[in-house]
């Protein structure tokens, strides 16, 4: 069996004014993927499958090896023995099962593992049955106490974002997570059916090539900032969050507890600060003004 692309053709039908014809077009590719862990003592072997995620097909490894950093499972790359893909026999398993195989010093707690993770696209990790089970806990705070990020180049990310998303622009349905310098210039970019996934495979990518702390980094969402991406973007030490959507009463708590900068509704023109206002360089001419709404701070940049 092929291993499945990113994109799928397909033929729709089309109304347009009133007449009905036949258009090719191109779906993004949802798949499942499975993620099993792989302990290892002496001659023994444990296998645990720890999450299933709808994911769109490419950089599954850096998707595994993301996820089990933002969850805490492993705190360094070299407590990861190897990344493969699990092919037994069962043609639709192929491509679609990442086996994790740890070192034989990683100790895990597999009753942690208990939790069972069901991720879909649309929410996450889903099923924890505590809140204070969703706050892993984090290596060291976010960095970036020195970091100071221009008002213009923030408002400027979220189209830079959308002519990297080179799959979303074929599809119109893909979230993308973006790394960049305080200037605005990209690192890296990732594109996923699902935007926890899309974070994962960007941040697996830093992990597994030893780049974190990303203390000097911006990270761009297409989406809304969630809890979950807050917290993820925590785990790896990335100091401003900008978000093309709207944060959660939850991720703004997180992101203020942790003196994280926190951005959302971000615009050419407009955008919100929640947290963390002192890494902003706002131009001294526009000045503070006071808002409609005192729990949002917003700044507004030069036309």
């Amino acid at each position: 069996m092929e291993r499945l692309g990113s994109t799928v053709p397909v033929t729709i039908s089309r109304v347009q004014d009133g007449f009905l014809t036949a258009k090719a077009d191109v779906l993004a590719t949802e798949e499942p993927l499975e993620i099993r862990l792989e302990l290892r003592a002496g001659n023994l072997a444990v296998s645990r499958s720890i999450a299933v995620t709808m994911r769109t097909p490419g950089n599954d490894f850096e998707l595994a090896a993301g996820f089990l950093f933002t969850e805490g499972i492993v705190r360094e790359p070299e407590a990861i023995a190897s990344l493969t893909y699990c092919v037994d026999g069962k043609e639709e398993q192929q491509y679609n099962v990442v086996k994790v195989t740890l070192r034989p010093w990683v100790r895990v707690e597999l009753e942690r593992l208990q939790r069972n993770f069901a991720i879909t696209s649309s929410c996450g990790v889903c099923g924890k049955a505590k809140l204070e089970a969703v706050r892993v806990h984090l290596p060291q705070p976010p960095g970036g106490q020195g970091l100071r990020v221009s008002a213009r180049v923030i408002a400027a990310l979220p189209d830079a974002l959308r002519e990297q998303q080179a799959l979303f622009q074929r599809t119109g349905g893909l979230h993308a997570a973006w790394l960049c310098d305080p200037d605005g210039a990209l690192r890296s970019a990732r594109e996923d059916v699902g935007r926890h996934n899309a974070l994962d495979k960007l941040l697996g990518e830093q992990f597994l090539a030893r780049r974190i702390p990303l203390a000097n980094k911006v990270l761009v969402l297409s989406g809304r900032a969630s809890f979950e991406m807050v917290q993820k973007a925590a785990m790896a030490g990335v100091p401003v969050v900008v978000a093309v959507g709207a944060p959660s009463s939850l991720a703004v708590d997180l992101a203020r507890e942790l003196g994280m900068t926190l951005v959302g509704f971000t615009r050419k023109e407009s955008f919100n600060i929640y947290s963390g206002m002192e890494r902003v360089r706002i131009p001294s001419q526009h000045g503070s003004r006071q808002q409609e709404t005192p729990e949002k701070e917003t700044a507004r940049c030069p036309q």
